[in-house]
């Protein structure tokens, strides 16, 4: 989906090459066409080969997938998901995103 989203579209072939030939076109081909199934991608045809374009806006699937995510591994529970992130030492978060994530916890307070 990010080259989709970056690029604007994205071919069988163009997702094929971008992740080194370490999958047979028919997986690409399928992946791409179970995007399409799940509504995050359509397709055009151009002679023989089909592009496939984003269809919804990426912080609308974002939003989407982090909610399955939290739903799916954290049984809804945001502050699990949040105690997850603040436990993962590869994470650094500096002190602006600390004070940010301060500030949304203090907004989302507010009646």
């Amino acid at each position: 989906m990010d080259l989709a989203y970056e690029r604007g579209s994205i071919t069988a072939t163009d997702l094929e090459e971008a992740l080194s030939g370490n999958i047979s076109n028919s997986a690409v081909r399928s992946y791409l066409r179970a995007l399409e199934a799940k509504g995050f991608l359509q397709h055009e045809e151009e002679g023989v080969r089909f592009i496939y374009l984003p269809i919804r806006a990426r912080d609308d699937v974002a939003r989407g997938e982090v909610s399955r995510l939290v739903k799916t591994f954290f049984g809804g529970s945001v502050s699990s998901v949040l105690a997850t992130l603040l436990s993962e030492k590869e994470i650094d978060l500096s002190d602006a995103e600390l004070d940010e994530m301060r500030r949304m916890i203090e907004e989302a307070r507010r009646p």
